[in-house]
């Protein structure tokens, strides 16, 4: 486990804040009666599982990076920057556009960033944008300039076995971003931790498509290429060990669950939230969620709801906000932060 940075209720700012926020979700929206009927399943079974009521299905000709690019362009006019004054892209993925170069490269490229701006991907699933937070704020430490961009992207519809109630009825594409810059004193990026459990790496994964089995007719006839879930498993997971990590985490920087304005959880199931919140006494109406509407959207789904609550004008200016992805590999990702309010809201992108 990594701990990034502590925070206590009357220590001034970390150096680093969000300073805008950005989205992108495709335009085709897939409600539960397009999904249920190969899955087995009826509308009315996947709202009672999950709360899900639709989610977005990317075009067959976008990719990974396509999302994240319109996102990032959203995330920087939020935040009053352009691509030339990033030092660093990172971007959060299980579903790159391609095994190589890094989908961070394509984004850099299509945004115009600056020749020399350093771009790489990170793959820790669903936690995949809490722990690109986290490395990017470490990183502008010793960059030339002081911003970043941040972006979880994914398109899950490109791995799902649509005949498997357990993950086709749950995910959906988008992507997220952020801006990281200089924080005011009193606000930004107060402490983070990253947490892996390789032992349980078997409760998500995709078993086939990498070097040690290798895409073929047989994984192809297989579906080994498709993306599988234990969801009792990961359920199991949740509560024994995300639940306690994130009270010891709230309480270590120096809060109660009580100080927190805002909970921005993984999207991963919205019953699965409602217990999550209810174990960490979160106040009634501080967990911001999205499954309803976009599912679960791997490690786009934090800065998805993120910039959602942002541009709806419910994070007010020094609150209190805590991050949670947690997902396959088993991983977890934590960070907590006193909200830096910049610049007006604007509406969200659809590609």
């Amino acid at each position: 486990m990594i701990t990034t940075g502590t925070a206590r209720s009357g220590r001034t700012s970390a150096a680093v804040a969000i300073l805008g926020t950005g989205s992108c979700l495709p335009s085709h929206v897939v409600g539960n009666d397009e999904v249920a009927a190969a899955a087995g399943v009826t509308d009315e079974w996947i709202r009672l599982k999950t709360g899900i009521r639709s989610r977005r299905r990317a075009k067959p000709d976008e990719a990974t990076s396509d999302l994240a690019i319109a996102a990032g362009r959203a995330a920087m006019e939020a935040a009053g920057i352009g691509a030339a004054d990033l030092s660093l892209i990172v971007v959060a993925t299980s579903t790159p556009d391609q095994p190589q170069p890094a989908t961070a490269s394509v984004v850099a490229d299509g945004l115009g960033a600056g020749h020399g701006t350093a771009a790489f991907d990170v793959n820790a699933v669903c936690s995949g944008f809490v722990f690109a937070l986290n490395a990017a704020q470490h990183v502008l430490a010793a960059a030339d300039s002081p911003y970043a961009l941040v972006i979880g992207a994914d398109i899950y519809s490109r791995i799902l076995n649509p005949a498997d109630r357990r993950t086709a009825i749950l995910f959906g594409d988008g992507a997220g971003a952020v801006v990281l810059g200089p924080a005011r004193p009193g606000r930004g990026l107060l402490a983070g931790r990253l947490a892996g459990f390789g032992a349980e790496r078997d409760l998500i994964e995709v078993p086939a498509g990498g070097s040690r089995l290798p895409a073929s007719p047989e994984t192809l006839a297989g579906g080994l290429h498709y993306f599988t879930m234990n969801g009792r498993g990961v359920r199991d997971f949740v509560n024994a060990t995300v639940a306690p990590a994130v009270t010891a985490f709230v309480e270590e920087s120096g809060f109660t669950a009580g100080a927190v304005d805002h909970f921005v959880p993984h999207q991963a199931n919205g019953r699965m939230l409602e217990d999550l919140s209810a174990t960490l006494g979160i106040a009634a109406g501080s967990t911001r969620v999205t499954y309803e509407d976009f599912g679960n959207t791997g490690a786009a789904s934090v800065p998805i709801t993120l910039d959602r609550a942002a541009r709806s004008g419910q994070l007010e200016d020094g609150d209190l906000v805590l991050l949670a992805g947690f997902g396959g590999g088993m991983a977890m990702g934590l960070s907590l932060l006193r909200w830096q309010r910049t610049h007006p809201s604007h509406s969200t992108t659809y590609a």
